[in-house]
């Protein structure tokens, strides 16, 4: 058991602290970039002593890591284990380096994640996640179940037959996956008279689409998975700047923090830090990593967080579903918009198969917003009308609609070199 997660919050607080002062004696010694930070920004790193002083240093930004590369790492480069990149999500990917400690640390926090799913040794995990591709999750889900005992079947994503026959052969328990492909995974059953209800498989951990509310109830994704196959749904939510995962417990209350491998801020469009429960950017500081640490960096997902204790028993904070990226947010028509609310309109639309929402500059300099639409047989009369007319009822504005057949929106969400389905473009000068 990992007892901070249980202890109480004054003693979080002060156990943090004496990590965050760590981290910063560490990155004033070794870290070229921080150390011109601390000097340019006339910081003085042995001022920072508690949580609060951390407002005293700027915010490290996904530009910082593009421009400056190099000057993170903290490290001799013969020391750099793996190199990995981040999935591209708010701009070109960057590049981060691990450190043998480093991936240790890796595993440390998949195993605390995984036990906060049920996940025990000896259970069998099929991995329906990629280990290539410059993939950091792929290689930490291998290295958490490692540590923790469990068995591991690598798979990889795609291919609805080989996970079929993997789960016949082997009998795993459970499946790590994005969720949106647990209905592709069903859909072929369904085709080929696969009793996939009665199969070896009673839980989901799930990666890079949330499954659930603000309230904590499902989400329309979660809830057809669960009409169709009553297993165990657990989100996770992680990013490769973060190397920390924060994982459900049975309760589905959020994802609990770890406290000894982050330290987490929410902070308004200003920059200032808001009280638990209020939405804002969430800003991370990494602990314990050795390549190339972070600090204070902006993630630029927004989202909440809740401090009261868990029926779980923890005690840490839990993060709560992402409600839409900084960088996402869309003017349109006088209405501010994030995909999420375009997605839910969609996703609640029963004869839409598949969807890609594309945003672009007008020539006034304004967004448009279009969305390309695959539909199922028994679609209404006038698709357009009618999607116009539910876009306008839940977002009040209604974006160009284009219909298009299910399998060309399923190239556009599943391209060759992407890690994660793809439901939103951003074509707008600097935001791809």
């Amino acid at each position: 058991m990992n007892k901070i997660e249980y202890a109480p919050v004054r003693v979080i607080k002060k156990f943090q602290e004496k990590r965050l002062r760590e981290t910063i004696a560490y990155l004033g010694a070794r870290s070229p970039f921080y150390r011109r930070l601390f000097r340019e920004s006339d910081v003085n790193p042995r001022a920072i002593k508690r949580l609060e002083d951390l407002k005293e240093i700027p915010f490290t930004t996904k530009e910082d890591l593009q421009r400056y590369n190099d000057d993170f790492l903290c490290v001799p480069r013969e020391k750099i284990i793996d190199y990995i990149t981040t999935s591209g999500t708010l701009g070109d990917p960057v590049t981060l380096a691990m450190t043998d400690k480093d991936l240790d640390r890796l595993a440390y926090n998949e195993k605390l994640s995984f036990l906060c799913t049920g996940t025990r040794p000896g259970d069998v995990v099929q991995l329906m996640t990629t280990l290539d591709k410059r993939f950091m999750a792929g290689i930490a889900y291998f290295l958490g179940l490692r540590s923790l005992g469990a068995g591991v079947i690598r798979v990889g994503n795609g291919i609805p037959e080989l996970q079929w026959d993997t789960i016949h052969r082997v009998r795993p328990d459970t499946i790590m996956c994005v969720p949106s492909f647990i209905l592709h995974v069903i859909k072929y059953a369904e085709e080929h008279g696969i009793d996939y209800r009665a199969s070896s498989v009673k839980k989901a951990v799930c990666i890079g689409e949330g499954l659930r509310e603000a309230d904590f109830s499902l989400n329309l994704l979660g809830q057809r998975i669960k009409e169709k196959w009553d297993i165990a749904l657990y989100s996770t939510y992680a990013s490769t700047e973060m190397a920390t995962t924060f994982a459900e417990c049975a309760s589905g209350k959020g994802g609990h923090h770890h406290p000894e491998l982050i330290i987490h801020e929410i902070v308004d469009e200003n920059g200032r830090v808001l009280p638990p429960g209020d939405v804002g950017e969430l800003v991370v500081t990494p602990i314990g990593v050795e390549g190339m640490p972070l600090l204070r960096f902006k993630t630029g997902d927004l989202v909440s967080m809740h401090v009261e204790p868990c029926s779980c028993g923890r005690t840490s904070a839990r993060v709560s579903p992402v409600v839409g990226r900084v960088n996402h947010m869309i003017k349109f028509k006088g209405t501010t918009l994030y995909p999420p609310a375009l997605f839910d309109v969609l996703d609640h639309t029963p004869y839409v198969e598949n969807y890609l929402i594309e945003v672009n500059l007008n020539d006034s300099g304004t967004d448009d917003v279009t969305a390309r639409v695959g539909t199922r047989p028994g679609a209404v009369e006038d698709v357009v009308k009618d999607l116009k007319d539910r876009f306008r009822a839940r977002v009040r504005v209604a974006p160009r609609i284009v219909i298009a057949s299910p399998a060309e929106i399923r190239q556009l969400n599943f391209p060759d070199a992407s890690r994660k389905p793809v439901k939103f473009i951003d074509k707008r000068p600097g935001k791809s």
